[in-house]
This record gives C-alpha cells, structure tokens and sequence, in this order.
C-alpha cells in the first residue's frame, strides 16, 4: 500500500535540491560573504551532507504520507466491500429462507391431500367391508330365522335352508381368510418360500382345478401353444399357485360362454419370463383399470356380486406378485377382453 518508489523518488530529489541550494546559498552570505575559493572543499561537503539527509528525510515523510491516505482509501474499499458481501449474503439467505418456507408449505399442501384420500379410501374400505360381510350374514339370519318360524318341520325345505346358509357361511370364511392375508402381505408378515419350479406344470394344475368350473360355462382352459419343455422358474411355489388360481378363476367369472381363456409363457429376457392370461370376455373399461387392483373395487357395482368371491382377489395378486419383487399388467378392451400378465425370475442352472 505504498506509492510509487519513482516517484517519491523524483518529488523528494527536486524538493531536496532546491532546499539544499537555498540553504548553502544563504549560509555562504551570511558567513563569508561571496568568496567561496578558500572554503570550497567545505561547502561541497557540507552541501552533499545537507542535501542528502534532506532529500531522505523529504522521501520518508512523502512516502508516509501517501501511504497512509492509500490505506485510508483501501480500508474505505475494504468496508464497502464487506458492507456490499454482508447484504449480498443477507439477500442470499432471505432467498433461502423463503424458499424453504415455500417447500415446507408445499409440503404439508401435498401431507394433507395425501391424509384427505386416506380418509376417503378408508371409509370406502370400511364400507365394502360392512357390505361384504352383511350380505351373508343376512342371508344366513334370514334362513335360520325362517327355520326357527316352523319351517324346521319340512325335512326338505331344513335340508336346502341349512345348505344355503352353509354356502353364505363359507362365503364369510372365505373373506376372513383373504382379509387376514392381504393384511399379513401389508404388514410384511408373510414368508415367501422359493424354490425352482416348472411353470407349465403350475399352469396345468390351475387347469385341472378350476376345469369342472370351466365346463360349467362350456368355456375353454388352454395354453397359446404346445410347450413340450419345462420353464423353471424361481419363486413360491404356493404363492404362485395362488396367482395361477386367482386369474384364470377370475377370467371364467367374467367370461363369455363358449369363450376361450388362455395362458401364455414368453420369454421377457434372459432373466425373466411374462405369464400371461387371456380371455375374449366382458372386458374392462380404460376408466376402472387403475383401480381394478383395489380391495373391494368392483366394475359393476349392481350385479357383479353375483358371480361370488369376495372382492379381494386382485388385490391379493398384486400383493403377492409385488412380494416376489416381479410387477404385474392389466390390458382390456371393453367388450372384447382382457389380459393380465405378470413377470417371474428364471431359475438359475442347477438351482
């Protein structure tokens, strides 16, 4: 923070000539007149000595002097500067601090829509569930309270009572036991047991077990093709079975008559297949696809419970399909059919 040496330089030897001359001038007439011969010798030195402890002490104040108005000048920089960071950082920070406010309110906007359609797919929930369990229990008061009027006395009219109400029974067990599942599926509480298996041999065996039911509605269980060789698979065997069941039971209840409902295993890439199940009946509309796979949801809310189950089916699938760590697809066409498909895992050699 110093001036430049040049120049002091140049400024303090002016300035120290000219005192010196002035001085050893005035000296020299006021001491001995103008006769310089004699003591000329002692004037030069006199001279140099005086001219250069003025022009250092010139240099030494000038230089002091500039120094300390530049580093008047820098340190009044310095402040603006700082003064300038300081408003910038608080800018800065005002910027931030709103912003975060801004995140945190959209935040709680985005909490408070989630909790609101909690709310509502609750109280949906609780409403299928009432209305799942009432109907049978209804069903099975009424036969009863009918049997206790007197018609207990008819053997025939007893026989075919009890009968429907064992059916309305096992209708309740049926959703107790899908209710007590879907609720271990969400809670983690279920074991998947993996092993290798043969996916076509798992296929035929949801074949034959719904096949009776099948023929019931004169509609048709095949595969899309002849598979002469195995497909391991690397999954839960009963979990899987599960599934199998679910869909091609499903495709039957929804089916058209003399319809075709038929299962596919292809080849997805060198890790996985896709198994998928497809049938030429009812179909869906695009409006319900995204919710097909809710507890309780149902297309045809007046009539659809005429086909039995109790509503959890899909649910269940995707529940256990997700479990795998697979996904699982819906494609329908109102009126021309439906496919569902999911992945599964190939077995590994020698698994």
């Amino acid at each position: 923070m110093v001036a430049p040496k040049s120049q002091t330089t140049k400024f303090a030897l002016k300035l120290a000539a000219i005192i010196s001359i002035m001085a050893i001038f005035l000296a020299l007439v006021l001491y001995y007149g103008l006769d310089l011969k004699a003591y000329l010798w002692l004037w030069i030195v006199f001279g140099l000595g005086f001219f250069l402890s003025v022009f250092f002490l010139v240099r030494y104040h000038v230089q002091r002097l500039i120094y300390r108005q530049i580093k008047k000048i820098y340190q009044d920089a310095q402040g603006l500067e700082q003064t300038q960071k300081e408003r910038t950082l608080i800018t800065t920070d005002l910027n931030a601090l709103t912003q975060e406010v801004e995140r945190f309110t959209e935040n709680r906007q985005q909490e408070l829509a989630t909790l609101k359609d909690r709310e509502a797919y609750r109280r949906e929930f609780m409403g299928n569930v009432a209305h799942e369990l009432k109907t049978p229990l209804f069903t099975v008061q009424g036969y009863i309270l009918t049997l206790l009027d007197g018609a207990m006395k008819d053997k025939t009219v007893r026989k075919k009572y009890l009968q429907r109400a064992n059916k309305a029974v096992e209708r309740l067990i049926y959703i107790v036991k899908d209710l007590d599942m879907i609720t271990k599926i969400e809670m983690g509480g279920l074991t998947l047991e993996r092993e290798s298996f043969n996916i076509i041999e798992l296929i035929q065996n949801a074949f034959d077990l719904l096949e009776m039911k099948a023929q019931g509605k004169e509609l048709s269980l095949v595969f899309d093709k002849d598979y002469k060789d195995s497909i391991m698979v690397y999954a839960d065997r009963e979990r899987i079975q599960q599934v199998l069941t679910n869909l091609i039971d499903n495709s039957i209840k929804y089916g058209k008559p003399s319809g075709t409902t038929e299962v596919a295993v292809d080849r997805l890439n060198k890790n996985r297949c896709l198994v998928r199940v497809t049938d030429n009946g009812e179909g869906v509309e695009e409006k319900h696809l995204a919710r097909l796979f809710e507890r309780f949801y149902r297309v045809d809310k007046s009539g659809s419970r005429a086909v039995g189950g109790s509503g959890l089916g899909l649910a269940i699938v995707k529940h256990l399909i997700e479990a795998h760590n697979e996904k699982i697809y819906v494609e329908s066409q109102f009126g021309v059919g439906s496919e569902f498909s999911f992945t599964l895992e190939y077995a590994k050699e020698g698994a």
